[in-house]
């Protein structure tokens, strides 16, 4: 019998009330309005049989990165004590769902002011269980508004992969995937599934969308799930989050994908015995040079 797994990825358009900054509006009425939006879309894809869900990147806000502000701090909760994780965990117990729940992560720590901060996601097994977490490892800092180095520390835990039982996963989150070491470190320590949790905006490298994940998928053998968030996000200017979330095979076929500008929930059937067979095809893995790649961890970027 063919090992199927049934994945569903969530894009969904900022929920708050009244938008977001300038309102009045409390951040605990902010991320109160998209977790329970995200609550009815996770029974959703769990009633069309969902055995893994994939929430977006930061899912439980706007993407604040588009400005610098400190007050978002706030927002932070811990994993996986805080109250988001701890809810997201009865929840798949209820519903025999694993989750995948990308958010800031506050962690205490030697810093002056006893906390460091993580763009990180927590990854949930269908019994409710915590599983473990991956922190983004590559932090961007740059125009026009993903300012994540003002929030994140780059992430401290590698390149985890995660045993559900029936199938073994990694994250990736956002501008992670134009690294392609992080994917094949993945790779390399049994992933069967790669998502790639993310907030990308329309413009003149989004093209990039749909090629790089399909290649790392290629480049490694394992099914990648690209996600992203819809719409605007006031009272930013930064401009107009795609969707498109998709799945790919290890071919790098595009196997089901969303729309570009409403709240979705794009599933898709992955026949995780495939991999095997593609591997025999292309046995990159079997071809590999290890002994000749230490330039890589050795030679500087070109300035």
């Amino acid at each position: 019998m063919a090992r199927v797994v049934r994945c569903s990825l969530i894009q969904a358009k900022n929920a708050a009330p009244a938008g977001v900054e300038g309102t009045g509006v409390p951040l605990a009425a902010i991320k109160q309005a998209m977790v329970e939006k995200h609550l009815a879309m996770v029974r959703e894809a769990a009633s069309d049989g969902a055995q893994i869900v994939c929430l977006q990147e930061m899912f439980n806000g706007p993407y604040f990165c588009a400005e610098q502000s400190a007050r978002w701090q706030e927002f932070a909760e811990r994993i996986p004590d805080g109250p988001t994780v701890q809810r997201m965990m009865g929840l798949a117990k209820e519903l025999g769902v694993a989750l995948v729940v990308p958010l800031y992560e506050i962690e205490t720590g030697p810093a002056a002011d006893g906390a460091v901060f993580y763009n990180s996601a927590a990854v949930i097994g269908r019994d409710g269980a915590f599983v473990g977490k991956y922190r983004k490892a590559h932090v961007p800092y740059a125009a026009p508004g993903f300012w994540e180095k003002f929030y994140f520390r780059p992430g401290n835990l590698g390149f985890p992969v995660f045993d559900l039982g029936f199938c073994k996963i990694g994250v990736y989150l956002c501008y992670d995937r134009h690294f392609p070491e992080g994917a094949r470190a993945m790779g390399l320590n049994g992933a069967e599934i790669v998502f790639n949790p993310s907030a990308a905006i329309a413009g003149p490298n989004d093209f990039l969308w749909k090629i790089e994940l399909p290649a790392l998928a290629v480049a490694n053998g394992y099914f990648a799930a690209a996600i992203n968030r819809v719409g605007t996000e006031a009272p930013w200017d930064l401009g107009t989050f795609f969707g498109q979330s998709y799945f790919c095979t290890p071919r790098g076929k595009i196997v089901a994908e969303a729309s570009r500008d409403k709240d979705e929930i794009v599933s898709a059937d992955l026949d995780l015995d495939s991999i095997a067979e593609v591997r025999r095809a292309m046995p990159f893995y079997r071809d590999r040079r290890p002994e000749m790649y230490g330039d890589l961890v050795r030679t500087q970027a070109p300035s």
